[in-house]
């Protein structure tokens, strides 16, 4: 992936640019020794890496609010970052760009159980969110496969979603509102307390935008009553395409799971190694997980369980308790995990209509075929959102480059199947040349206009989303249009 050329001009200010910077946060805050950048250089996507010219650390918006307002009157490129667990490149920085990292802001700031809501900094864990509300019988829905790790930062900036998006929704069905700084360092609040506050969705507009247009320090966040109680079944087929069918037809059944889980052979083979959880060695197999009251449960599993029975699974295990529960799903949270034992991979998004799950699976396997690299999947499949974990050596010349274009071939089916080319991972750099596959020009310019509003120099996680050589020609536009 290409990155831009740094500008030799920012490079000559670091020096007055990390004495600026220091004197507004505490010593520890601001990094600029090379060997400790290093740290910074990728995030998840770590085939590609650049060390960032400095990185800060700042505690609070007020600290956020400083070090934009220096970066942005001394035209220095930012990069927002939370855990630094996106998969898309989306915290990759150029290396003449200070890494923004918000981290430290992990506290509680408010909880509303009458308005089912919590306010927290943005740097706090998705886990623990859950873990703040839980004793008191609440939970926050969403649940990435990183969830221990990732930030709520980079779940707003990518609309993370999860094993339960299917029934709860992605991260902007799950966000009241924000507090946003704008690279000028100008404070603003969107949303709140409330549902779907009055005037233009900018809530909307922000989640999602991939720190593109400000860098969100606090969120109020929707919580929910845990439900009575949740029962998985297991279900395993001598084939993925079958599986896929099986997922159509339980969504067509009206029946509403909370998640239905997808992993084919490659990957049930390194789950069971790596966590034993039980699971039968069989070419696909489903996660299909409802909750309730033990009557709902029943009643949703016993449709469920008949339309499987219909396919010839050649096992179908419904938990009899939660340890039983526990381990059904433990394979599939230690999926990503397992498999990057094994090989080097890059896990793609892309997101397609139900109904064609089987085609897609079946067409994912011949292009597998023709590029010479094996591909397991494991995915949300009852909201299809893809995510096929492309094999290869990153020490054999040429199989990152064959891994890309297998993956580019992959994010154009998804797109020709009536999908789209994100999930839940964002665009980073991972997908912006792809961009045009999915969007027209003029779809392209509107989003860049947006983009001009939020950020009229282009200084905010440059070089993601947009394809490189627009995104170039639009900066250096509005730079010289000042």
């Amino acid at each position: 992936m290409e990155m831009p050329a740094p500008d030799p001009l920012v490079l000559s200010k670091k020096a007055a640019l990390v004495a600026a910077l220091r004197d507004h946060l505490a010593e520890d805050a601001v990094i600029s020794d090379p060997a400790e950048t290093r740290v910074y250089e990728c995030d998840a996507l770590t085939a590609y890496r650049c060390p960032p010219l400095c990185v800060v650390l700042p505690s609070s918006t007020e600290e956020v609010s400083q070090v934009l307002k220096i970066c942005h009157r001394m035209n220095v490129p930012v990069v927002p970052r939370g855990s630094g667990t996106s998969l898309a490149g989306g915290a990759l920085p150029t290396e003449d760009s200070v890494i923004l990292g918000v981290a430290r802001m992990n506290a509680v700031l408010e909880t509303d159980y009458d308005n089912r809501l919590i306010r927290v900094q943005s740097g706090r864990t998705n886990l623990s969110v859950t873990g703040a509300v839980e004793e008191d019988g609440f939970f926050y829905a969403p649940d990435p496969s990183s969830q221990l790790a990732c930030a709520i930062a980079g779940n707003i900036a990518m609309n993370s979603g999860g094993a339960h998006c299917l029934k709860y929704g992605v991260t902007t069905n799950n966000l009241l509102g924000v507090t946003m700084v704008q690279m000028d360092g100008t404070v603003i609040e969107l949303g709140g307390g409330h549902l779907d506050p009055a005037g233009y969705d900018l809530l909307g507009l922000i989640c999602g935008s991939e720190g593109q247009l400000g860098v969100v320090t606090e969120a109020t966040l929707r919580i929910l009553r845990k439900p009575e109680g949740a029962r998985p079944v297991l279900m395993g087929y001598d084939s993925s395409v079958v599986a896929g069918q099986v997922v159509s037809d339980i969504i067509k059944a009206g029946v509403l799971p909370v998640a239905i889980e997808f992993m084919d052979r490659p990957c049930i083979e390194a789950c069971e190694a790596f966590a034993k959880a039980g699971y039968p060695m069989c070419e696909a197999l489903l996660i299909v997980e409802v909750e309730g009251s033990d009557a709902e449960i029943d009643e949703q599993l016993g449709i469920i369980t008949q339309i499987a029975r219909k396919h010839d699974p050649v096992e179908l295990r419904e938990a009899r308790d939660a340890d039983e529960a526990g381990r059904i799903w433990l394979g599939r949270k230690s999926a990503f995990g397992a498999m990057g034992q094994i090989n080097d991979y890059m896990c793609l998004d892309g997101t397609i209509p139900v109904s064609s799950l089987a085609f897609v699976l079946g067409r994912i396997t011949e292009l597998s075929k023709e590029y010479g690299l094996d591909v397991a999947n494991v995915f949300h499949a009852g909201d299809g959102n893809m995510h096929p974990l492309i094999l290869f050596d990153a020490n054999v010349e040429g199989q990152l480059e064959t891994c890309e274009a297998l993956g580019a071939e992959i994010l154009k089916l998804c797109v020709e199947a009536g999908g789209c080319l994100t999930g839940e991972h964002g665009v980073g750099i991972e997908k912006r040349d792809l961009m045009d596959v999915q969007f027209a020009p003029e779809d392209l310019e509107a989003q860049m206009a947006v983009k001009d509003v939020f950020d009229p120099k282009w200084l905010l996680n440059p070089a993601k989303v947009f394809p490189l050589a627009v995104s170039q020609d639009r900066r250096n536009a509005s730079i010289a249009a000042q």
